[in-house]
């Protein structure tokens, strides 16, 4: 075998245990116990004070390359990745010039991206008013699923669906098969409530209420229902919602959803007026939603945490002003989801086999990617050395995406990613990164 790699701890699939791994032709081939008599061109031995993990998926990357590639691109986005142990990323429609909505578009985004990504990379298309044309098209072009908008998105040429659009492109995805991913706020609701300004956190909050997320997702539900469609909620922060995605499971709607380091990390109480870099849509709320949201993940009605690493340039976060009203939205993270996630996992007796199951096995499998995010025999060989009682302070000027401005800075966490292998090889200086197609994954 090219390589063998010995961990006195790995989290397989029968939880945390001693192994040694095989690893030929990029994918794995052996897993063993820790004495096994393997051979290989290289052996890699890991000892207690390290964890081997399957390198993580993370299907909530906003690159924003090409178009705004100031903002965010391929290189950084990927290097940063890498730098936190995520090895699979699925980059979003949107935010990118053109958007990901029909197959000349995603062909633009595939050039941006070859020969620069230093992890995998793959794509979701875009379901926005009047191109329901364009669904199959970009389905057969490999594209991981459709991500739609039930209000404005922040960017013009990225439109929301009304209720009968929503219908519409249901309906075709779900006669593709395919999966549609949504943000999940009600518009009406939205332009119901306060208009956000000035620099106080508490009135950006009352501007983004929960009973919008509550009703979005209803509508959601009850139009994948209809049309007997497979629907995820994006970036879940209210856990009101939770009692309605588990009623619909039990009632057989094929519907799941993810939630976010932040949302299971920060306060609402604890975030100072005029903190931009906080600002995020659906917005971080209080201590009790936050624990609420904990719950959901233990008892499995939340299925994975990813990042929604939303980045801009300084400018736009309006730290001039600390204006929330004008601020972009959107919390730079990409690096960081592990060992956040994990800082707060661990005070509540949670296992890294639990963090391993919300960031890398099930990203994976509701993405459809059949060897990603697990160590098993015929996975890709791919991992996380992550030394998990090492602690840190963040510095944004030591993260590898590309404007320094993240809500973690100064904060410290516990956990701290070793090193990150790609199909058996140490990610490194020259990007070896795949450009991933639904299907061949």
């Amino acid at each position: 075998m090219e390589l063998v790699v010995r961990a006195a701890r790995a989290i397989t699939e029968d939880g945390e245990v001693a192994a040694s791994i095989g690893v030929d032709g990029g994918r794995i081939v052996a897993l063993e116990p820790f004495d096994a008599p393997l051979d290989g061109d290289r052996v890699l031995g890991l000892g207690p004070d390290v964890v081997l993990l399957p390198g993580l998926v993370d299907t909530h990357v906003h690159v924003n390359d090409p178009g705004r590639a100031e903002w965010e691109g391929f290189e950084t986005a990927t290097r940063a990745a890498a730098a936190g142990g995520v090895t699979t990323i699925v980059d979003m429609p949107l935010n990118s010039l053109p958007p990901t909505v029909d197959v000349a578009a995603l062909e633009v985004k595939r050039r941006a991206a070859a020969g620069r990504v230093h992890v995998d990379v793959g794509f979701w298309g875009g379901a926005i008013p009047g191109n329901r044309a364009e669904l199959r098209g970009l389905h057969e072009a490999g594209v991981f699923g459709f991500k739609c908008f039930l209000l404005h998105s922040g960017v013009d040429e990225f439109p929301p669906l009304d209720a009968r659009g929503l219908a519409s492109a249901m309906g075709e995805l779900a006669s593709l098969g395919a999966l549609t991913i949504v943000h999940a706020e009600d518009a009406h609701e939205i332009d119901s409530a306060p208009e956000p300004h000035g620099p106080e956190y508490a009135d950006f909050l009352r501007s983004r209420p929960r009973v919008a997320e509550n009703t979005a997702i209803s509508q959601v539900i009850e139009e994948a229902r209809r049309a007997g469609a497979r629907a995820h909620i994006l970036h879940l922060s209210s856990s009101d919602a939770l009692a309605l995605l588990a009623s619909a499971r039990s009632a057989g709607v094929a519907v799941s959803a993810e939630t976010c380091p932040h949302y299971l990390t920060f306060t609402a109480e604890e975030i100072r007026d005029g903190a931009t870099q906080f600002k995020c849509c659906p917005p971080i709320r209080e201590a009790a939603n936050r624990e609420r949201l904990w719950q959901g993940l233990a008892d499995g009605v939340i299925d994975c945490v990813v990042s929604d690493h939303s980045p801009c340039t300084p400018e736009l976060k309006r730290f001039d002003s600390g204006d929330f009203g004008l601020a972009w939205g959107g919390i730079s993270s990409l690096q960081l989801g592990l060992p956040a996630v994990w800082t707060q996992a661990r005070q509540r007796g949670f296992t890294l086999t639990d963090v391993v199951r919300w960031m890398a096995a099930r990203p994976a499998a509701q993405a459809g990617m059949r060897r990603k995010g697990r160590l098993a025999v015929g996975c890709d060989a791919d991992f996380c050395v992550f030394a998990p009682d090492e602690a840190f302070v963040v510095d944004v000027a030591k993260l590898e995406h590309r404007n320094p401005v993240s809500a973690y800075h100064g904060r410290p966490l516990a956990g701290v990613v070793r090193s990150t292998w790609l199909r058996g090889a140490s990610v490194g200086e020259e990007p070896r990164g795949m450009l991933l197609e639904r299907g061949n994954c």
